[in-house]
């Protein structure tokens, strides 16, 4: 039998500058990880998320969300940085590289505001990102 996850996800708020880097750093991990299960775990069961023009709403939403995502977005490469933190926020600027089945690579980068509750879980995130088309040979993550 398999522990239940754990619903407390340390570090927790108020946030340090260490501790925010350390959840920025988490996050990158596992979203480099490609895995939806993995991913879905770090936000709260009712967490709701704006993502470019796509508002979602728990964790089951947000696990199919990410699962299309990287089955699209192909050799999927990630790296978050730490804008800003606040008491329970934590805005951060981020860039990836992908490319699509027919092997256009393409750049995202954008700027995430996240918002966690008391048990460090992510109650509330918004994402804006732009894609740019690149060449594979300008690749950088």
């Amino acid at each position: 039998m398999t522990a239940a996850p754990s619903s407390v996800r340390p570090p927790l708020p108020p946030f340090t500058e260490e501790s925010a880097r350390a959840k920025v750093q988490a996050a990158e991990d596992a979203w480099n990880s490609r895995d939806p299960e993995r991913v879905s775990l770090a936000y709260a069961e009712d967490s709701a998320w704006r993502n470019r023009d796509r508002f979602l709403t728990g964790r089951a939403e947000i696990r199919a969300f990410l699962a299309d995502k990287w089955e699209r977005e192909l050799e999927y490469r990630l790296r978050k940085e730490l804008w800003a933190y606040t008491g329970n926020r934590i805005s951060v600027r981020f860039a990836y590289e992908w490319h699509d089945a027919s092997g256009q690579w393409w750049r995202s980068h954008g700027n995430e505001q996240w918002e966690f509750d008391a048990a460090g879980l992510m109650r509330r995130r918004e994402a804006s990102i732009n894609d740019i088309p690149i060449e594979e040979s300008d690749r950088r993550l």
